[in-house]
């Protein structure tokens, strides 16, 4: 095992078959020639090869052709994959007719066709990415609305701060999840571009000037944007999906830890999807620990990692780099691996979560009305000033604890708060977390409706 994603145990958690297959060399090799087919099948279109050198290329280019122990050691000779690919199809068709061969990869640069490839990877990639987040979206939506008045409490620095509810918590997570897809949507158009430029950039090996019209009809083949200019050295179009997924992950680690949190035995107010043996230990028989939330956690720390590489592969000298670009090889499919790996945990774990509002509720009372501290100040703050009423409760707030007594008790016996003209109903009131939840449900309701402003 050189890595977890190549691991027979470990790979189905660490990554996921289908991200697997875009990310293995026979996908890269398929795009490679899917590469070559294409160049030639436009060149000759438009008159720049032989008809019948296209077609021996695009017969001969399907990867089942690729003799991978060849393809390995010329790869470890050359440095390259890309020229042990080419070699394979030119010797072929120049076995069918000497010298048909020699039309391959005709006005391409090895970058050209590693760049494309990957262009083509990272599609399949966004493609899987947004089928999850669809799937992520949509069981968000059913929390929040089954959720959405559940009373639980907001918690600021670790401790218990005012009531809300959980569809609330859950709609801040669909909201972001939502700008996800919005952020993926506007990556596209930046990053599904083209790159054929040949050894500069300037397309200089197509003559007669149609080395644009080669380039469009080629991207039109592969139904990919055409470049407004060369880009082998400008790589803002990786970073910035390799930025998008370390955000997108980020996302995922942040309810993870919430959910690590929730599940503590003291709190128990989430459970992840149950099945037996889960999370269990080996040697204490009651644990059910919160092992997805483990795994996303990790991962997604690591594709924070792994993707600040890629912006010091952007770095990159002149025309064409000489290192720099390489790093984009060792990070970007372990990036990608790891993000999808990452969304299908946190899908399921959404999918299945056990929500526990009794525990909600009683965590809500533990207090014995601290919780609703704020309320009360803010009863109390009209008649009494906002300060005083804050250093009133916050006194009143010590002594519930050291007297082991409710909020409301000493409310009602205080002096100054009877001074203050509220009624022992409206002190009720204000002790009440159902009562401060604010607009919790509102904002949830316009969350569900994509109706917020921006």
């Amino acid at each position: 095992m050189s890595s977890v994603t190549d691991s027979v145990i470990f790979r189905n958690i660490f990554s996921t078959p289908a991200i697997s297959s875009v990310w293995s060399d026979t996908q890269r090799t398929s795009y490679y020639l899917l590469f070559e087919a294409s160049l030639a099948s436009v060149q000759a279109d438009i008159g720049i090869i032989p008809r019948e050198a296209a077609d021996a290329i695009l017969a001969f280019c399907h990867v089942t052709n690729i003799d991978f122990d060849e393809l390995r050691i010329q790869t470890e000779k050359i440095g390259y994959p890309v020229l042990g690919v080419v070699k394979q199809i030119v010797q072929k068709v120049n076995s069918l007719q000497p010298g048909l061969g020699e039309w391959v990869h005709w006005g391409a640069t090895t970058q050209d066709v590693t760049d494309t490839a990957t262009i083509l990877q990272l599609r399949d990639t966004l493609d899987l990415v947004s089928a999850t987040l669809n799937a992520i979206t949509s069981d968000l939506r059913r929390l929040c609305q089954t959720h959405k008045t559940t009373l639980m409490v907001a918690r600021s620095n670790l401790q218990q701060a005012v009531p809300m509810t959980f569809g609330f918590k859950m709609a801040r997570l669909l909201a972001t999840f939502e700008r996800h897809k919005q952020r993926l949507a506007e990556i596209k158009s930046r990053l599904l571009v083209l790159e054929f430029g040949g050894a500069a950039g300037t397309l200089a090996t197509i003559k007669d000037g149609r080395g644009l019209e080669c380039q469009a009809a080629l991207a039109q083949k592969l139904s990919l944007s055409v470049p407004e200019i060369a880009w082998h050295t400008e790589r803002d179009r990786i970073a910035e999906v390799g930025g998008f997924f370390a955000l997108l992950t980020g996302t995922c680690s942040k309810f993870a830890t919430d959910i690590k949190l929730m599940m503590q035995t003291e709190v128990g107010e989430i459970s992840e999807p149950f099945y037996p043996h889960r999370g269990s230990s080996s040697t204490m028989p009651q644990k059910r620990n919160p092992i997805s939330s483990v795994y996303i956690t990790a991962m997604g720390a690591t594709v924070r990692q792994l993707s600040a590489a890629l912006y010091d592969a952007m770095v990159e000298d002149h025309e064409r780099a000489t290192g720099p670009w390489e790093i984009e090889w060792i990070v970007l499919p372990q990036i990608c691996t790891l993000t999808h790996a990452v969304l299908l945990h946190t899908s399921e774990l959404i999918t299945g979560l056990e929500v526990h509002s009794d525990a909600m509720k009683r965590n809500l009372e533990i207090t014995r009305g601290g919780v609703v501290s704020e309320a009360v100040m803010m009863g109390l703050a009209p008649k009494l000033g906002r300060q005083f009423a804050h250093d009133l409760v916050y006194d009143l707030c010590r002594r519930s604890v050291q007297e082991d007594l409710p909020l409301l008790t000493l409310l009602c016996a205080d002096d100054k708060v009877r001074e203050s003209g509220l009624s022992k109903e409206e002190l009720e009131g204000l002790c009440d977390p159902a009562s401060y939840t604010g607009l919790s449900v509102e904002m949830v309701d316009r969350v569900l409706a994509d109706t917020y402003p921006g």
